[in-house]
C-alpha cells in the first residue's frame, strides 16, 4: 500500500470516528435533555431551593458529558448522581444552619415559568408537601422519592446510600408515615382550596377576628418566612417558628394588619400547582407568597414566604 493510500485510509478512519465521537456526543445531549425536567424535579423536593436545585443538576451534566464509561441505565445514573450531590449539599453547615430554622420554607415556583412544568405528581410538589419532606432527615427523604415518586429498586437505594436493603426498608417506612399522616387530611378540590385562600387573605389583610376563626381549623398553624434576618412591620417582629392553633394566628395577623401602613396589593397566581397570592409593593415587586393547605373544609396550615431571595420563581405577576 502506497504512503498516499495509507493516508487516506487513516484520514478515513480518523474521520469515521469523529463522525462516531460527534453522534455519542449528540445522543449524550439528547439522554440527559430527557430527563433534565426529572432531574430538576427531584434536586428541588430535596433542597427546596430552585436555584441550588439548578446547579446541582448543571453539576450532573459535567459529570455525565465527563463519564467515560458506558451507562446501561442512564435514568438511574443520573439520579443516582443528583441524589448523592443533593445528599452533600444538605450536609454542609449552610444547609444544616438553614434547616434548623423553625420558620424556614421551600421557595414557591411558578412550575409553567420553569422547567418543572411536566413534573410526575402535582401533589408531589406542593407546599404542604415540601415542608413534610424539610421535616425528614436527608436519608428519608432520598429514600421516599428514589422509591415512590421514581420507581427505583431498594438495592439501587441501598447502593447509593451505602446502606443496606434491610436499612433502606426501614427509611422508608419512617418517611411513608410522617407523609401519610399529613396527607390523609390535606384534601380538598381546586375551587375549595383556591375560595378559602382568597376570603382568608381578605379577612387577615382587614384584620377581621371572627372571620379568620371561622376559616381557620383549631389546631391550624402558621409559618411565616422573612429569612435569616426575620422582618419588621412596624413595632412587630416575625416570631421565628410557627404560630399555633386560629387564636393565635388570628391574633398575630390582626396585629400585623393593624401595623401594616403599606400592605401592597394581592395578585392571584398559582405556586406549586395550587392557587397561591403574592402581594406586591408599591414597586410592583412580590413582598410576600401566601399559600394554604386545607382539611375538611377549612384551612390546617398557612404558609407566607416573605424572604425577598426567595421569591424570584414567581413567574410573571400581572
Amino acid at each position: 500500500m502506497s504512503a498516499d493510500t495509507r493516508d487516506a485510509v487513516t484520514g478515513a478512519r480518523d474521520a469515521a470516528a469523529d463522525t462516531r465521537d460527534a453522534a455519542a456526543a449528540g445522543r449524550d445531549v439528547a439522554t440527559f435533555e430527557a430527563h433534565r425536567a426529572s432531574l430538576l424535579a427531584l434536586a428541588y423536593r430535596m433542597l427546596g431551593d430552585v436555584g441550588r436545585a439548578e446547579d446541582v443538576v448543571r453539576e450532573a451534566w459535567l459529570r455525565w458529558q465527563g463519564n467515560a464509561d458506558p451507562v446501561e441505565a442512564p435514568r438511574a445514573f443520573l439520579l443516582t448522581v443528583v441524589t448523592r450531590l443533593c445528599l452533600n449539599e444538605l450536609d454542609s453547615a449552610r444547609a444544616r444552619r438553614e434547616e434548623s430554622r423553625g420558620d424556614r420554607l421551600p421557595e414557591p415556583v411558578d412550575l409553567d415559568d420553569s422547567a418543572l412544568a411536566h413534573v410526575e405528581a402535582l401533589d408531589r410538589i406542593s407546599m404542604a408537601f415540601l415542608v413534610v419532606l424539610q421535616r425528614l432527615t436527608p436519608a428519608e427523604r432520598a429514600v421516599l422519592l428514589l422509591h415512590d415518586v421514581f420507581d427505583m429498586s431498594h438495592g439501587e437505594i441501598a447502593s447509593l446510600l451505602d446502606k443496606s436493603e434491610a436499612a433502606s426498608r426501614q427509611l422508608l417506612g419512617r418517611a411513608r408515615g410522617n407523609v401519610a399522616e399529613e396527607r390523609r387530611v390535606l384534601q380538598s378540590s381546586r375551587d375549595e382550596h383556591q375560595r378559602l385562600l382568597l376570603a382568608f387573605v381578605h379577612a387577615s389583610r382587614a384584620g377581621e377576628l371572627g372571620p379568620m376563626l371561622a376559616l381557620l381549623a383549631d389546631d391550624a398553624t402558621l409559618v411565616v418566612d422573612a429569612g435569616p434576618e426575620g422582618a419588621r412591620v412596624g413595632r412587630i417582629r416575625n416570631v421565628g417558628r410557627p404560630v399555633v392553633g386560629s387564636k393565635r394566628i388570628a391574633a398575630f395577623l390582626a396585629t400585623v394588619a393593624r401595623a401594616d401602613t403599606r400592605p401592597g396589593t394581592v395578585h392571584e397566581c398559582v405556586l406549586n400547582g395550587q392557587p397561591a397570592v403574592a402581594v406586591l409593593g408599591h414597586d410592583g415587586r412580590p413582598r410576600a407568597a401566601v399559600m394554604i393547605a386545607v382539611a375538611d373544609g377549612r384551612i390546617r396550615h398557612v404558609f407566607v414566604q416573605a424572604d425577598a431571595a426567595r421569591l424570584g420563581h414567581l413567574g410573571p405577576l400581572h
